[in-house]
């Protein structure tokens, strides 16, 4: 039976679990034995979280079948196949042989949610040292059972054989024998990357099938006996009361339900199509948003209702910088609010028996909206189960699930199941966005062309990475405001959030384009100006791996050949990118023709998963950088919907070519987010080097290269 079946019942206790879950070996992970876990290049405290709260990880079945368990959920990043994949790897089993449960509290240890790149990079090592102690605790088993010693024991796909002597062989079926074990190990090791050999390989996905089949649920697939689809009623902008609602003309609708409770109004019908009907049946009038700031007015805004900036990094003197550089270069960059626009919307489905909560949502994090309904009806976190199952698409902007609250009290008001499934314009108009942002540089170049001081200022977008990693003996970088809150009331009129490397894609576009900027100042080769002041050998490593591929000639810009590096760190991993443009000069649109993209990871998982991570990371790139910006006025979103909020199309794709660093010496790192970090600097680079403009805001449309060509 699957995780994500609604016939499970809710909140099986961890006794209740063991004992419906069949004979087999759990393996509890004791968290010294987390704590003191450590492979080559491991970053401390990686497992910070887990120890507190760990139940089994894995299940070693009668039938020689392993159920894995996980927190985190499948956002279509591959995380069902590459988290199988540790497992499979330290147990020893067939890769085929593992099923994995994620995203449901009541079966999956607890987890911080699926962002950040922390799948492989934080949860890899808990999982991998779950499995590396139930291969231990088996083979000690084995040994006990074939009456030889355990350094003579080999294991392959799950079956236990002694060296010496190979017809004395036993399977961990055989070995579990309907019997459940549980033994506690400590100091058990985990294998060396030479070792490897599920690790490293890509396999067909192993929700492939039900995702082309159809067979894959989401949230808004759930269908319950007795089941109402809900509308609730929303104002027309972010800060408009309700002033009035008649909601007469929708009550005498044959079989709509109406819940009306203070300004939450909402319409429910078994069918969705009725229940549109009705919401659209209701009167109502709204007190217009107080006035405030609108797509163009709003980085003045963000700086003047900013927080005072706080230091992020230092060193050397500012001052006597200046007195060194023989050139000054002062930009400003921009980038506006840019909107998640997940293929699925935010979605939830709540059904309410016997006291227990059971929800299935579209979310990032399952572990975090089950205090967050248990605190909406009032009830014991114990009463709530979430169930992840399916989510299409997140890149952020599903951590909370203000849906699922939604469904939750509807479920509890009208007795019955309920669905709350967003349209394209609640989910455009409840986003939390990418923050608008401005990011101030201050630089100066000595006469040899080297940097003699750097100052960078960003306002809006947050701290993270925005300390470069350039050779540059006076810097100065300060911050002011951010996506992760602490921001004064009012700097940005909407909620903002985390968005596919947070701050990370705003301030490598801003560094990256200065540093471009520099090169041009300086006549030098923007690759050669890179490596004159880089240090980091994994810096060096991924520039010189992508320039090769791609083919990259020296050459001072502009050199009219439309080509553009940028180089970034995120998670652990290092990145550097190569686009070629072209610029059509008469109606300012760019093509994207082909993009090289090299990364350093540490060791890889999936090399295929890792691959379209980054493809799709180039692809979901292009729109940021070209395209994609919440226009908006007073509270009210003007292009909340797929006609006017432009996505990349297929036919912007361009031909794009992975370079993966091989790096045996370094533990996995994130993959999901670093390709998209140096997409928005490239292309502006690129256009740079084909137009002789330098686009200083994201996105770069076709309007604002007409009037930066028209400017020059």
């Amino acid at each position: 039976m699957s995780a994500h079946d609604p016939k499970i019942a809710a909140d099986p206790s961890r006794r209740d679990f063991l004992a419906t879950a069949g004979a087999g070996l759990f393996v509890f992970v004791s968290a010294k034995s987390l704590r003191a876990q450590q492979e080559p290049g491991q970053l401390p405290g990686r497992a910070a979280g887990y120890a507190t709260d760990l139940n089994a990880y894995l299940k070693v079945g009668a039938d020689g079948r392993v159920a894995g368990f996980a927190g985190k959920v499948e956002l279509g990043q591959g995380a069902t196949t590459s988290l199988a994949q540790l497992i499979a790897e330290e147990l020893d089993v067939a890769l085929d042989s593992v099923d994995m449960t994620l995203g449901d509290t009541d079966l999956c240890p607890w987890d911080i949610g699926t962002f950040g790149s922390l799948n492989i990079w934080q949860f890899g090592p808990v999982l991998r040292k779950a499995a590396a102690e139930a291969r231990a605790a088996l083979l000690q088993m084995a040994a006990e059972r074939l009456q030889s010693p355990v350094e003579r024991l080999r294991v392959k796909d799950g079956v236990v054989t002694d060296s010496a002597d190979a017809a004395r062989r036993v399977t961990y079926a055989q070995l579990v024998e309907g019997r459940r074990i549980e033994r506690r190990l400590e100091g058990v090791a985990i294998k060396y990357p030479k070792d490897f050999s599920v690790m490293g390989q890509s396999p067909r996905r192993k929700d492939a099938v039900d995702k082309v089949s159809g067979k894959a649920r989401y949230a808004g697939d759930i269908t319950l006996p007795g089941m109402l689809r809900a509308r609730i009623l929303r104002p027309p902008a972010r800060g408009a009361k309700l002033r009035s609602v008649d909601t007469s003309a929708a009550e005498k609708m044959p079989g709509v339900r109406v819940v009306h409770e203070g300004d939450f109004v909402a319409v429910l019908h078994e069918q969705r199509d009725l229940a549109d009907r009705a919401l659209e049946a209701i009167k109502s009038q709204f007190d217009p948003a107080p006035a405030g700031p609108d797509d163009v007015t709003i980085f003045d805004h963000i700086q003047k209702n900013g927080p005072k900036p706080q230091t992020v990094a230092q060193s050397g003197n500012l001052a006597e910088g200046e007195k060194l550089a023989a050139k000054l270069l002062e930009n400003t960059y921009l980038n506006s609010y840019v909107a998640h626009a997940p293929m699925e919307t935010h979605s939830a489905t709540v059904s309410i028996e016997n006291g227990k909560i059971t929800a299935w949502v579209g979310t990032q994090a399952p572990f975090m909206v089950k205090p967050a309904l248990a605190q909406a009806l009032g009830v014991p976190q114990a009463s709530v189960r979430v169930i992840a199952g399916f989510v299409g698409g997140g890149f952020g902007g599903k951590t909370s699930a203000q849906q699922a609250t939604e469904a939750a009290r509807l479920a509890k008001i009208t007795g019955r199941p309920v669905q709350v499934v967003w349209s394209r314009a609640e989910e455009f108009f409840f986003d939390s966005y990418r923050p608008a942002a401005v990011v101030k540089i201050r630089s100066g170049l000595t006469a040899a062309g080297r940097i003699a001081f750097w100052e960078f200022n960003v306002v809006g977008a947050g701290d993270r990475n925005a300390d470069h990693f350039y050779d540059i003996p006076h810097n100065l970088t300060t911050s002011a405001g951010g996506w992760q809150g602490g921001n004064p009331p009012g700097m940005h009129p909407f909620d903002v959030g985390a968005w596919r490397a947070p701050s990370v894609n705003t301030n490598t576009f801003a560094r990256e384009s200065h540093i471009d900027a520099l090169a041009a100042q300086a006549g030098l080769d923007p690759v050669q100006f890179r490596l004159n002041h880089l240090k980091d050998k994994r810096m060096i490593g991924v520039l010189q791996a992508a320039t090769e591929k791609f083919g990259w000639k020296p050459a001072k810009g502009p050199s009219g050949r439309g080509f553009g590096v940028s180089c970034g760190m995120y998670s652990g991993t290092y990145a550097a990118l190569c686009a070629e443009v072209a610029v059509n000069k008469t109606t300012g649109h760019v093509q994207v023709k082909r993009v090289v993209i090299a990364q350093d990871q540490g060791v890889t998982v999936n090399p295929e998963g890792s691959r379209l991570q980054m493809e799709g990371c180039v692809t979901m790139g292009l729109g940021q950088a070209l395209t994609e910006e919440l226009r908006f006025a007073n509270g009210a979103v003007r292009n909340g919907d797929f006609g006017e909020y432009q996505l990349p199309r297929f036919s912007w794709v361009p031909k794009i070519e992975t370079v993966l660093i091989d790096n045996a010496e370094l533990a996995p790192q994130g993959c999901g987010e670093p390709p998209m970090i140096n997409v928005g600097a490239a292309i502006a680079n690129a256009i740079f080097d084909a137009a002789r403009v330098r686009m200083l805001q994201l996105p770069m449309t076709p309007a604002r290269i007409l009037a930066a060509l028209k400017k020059a």
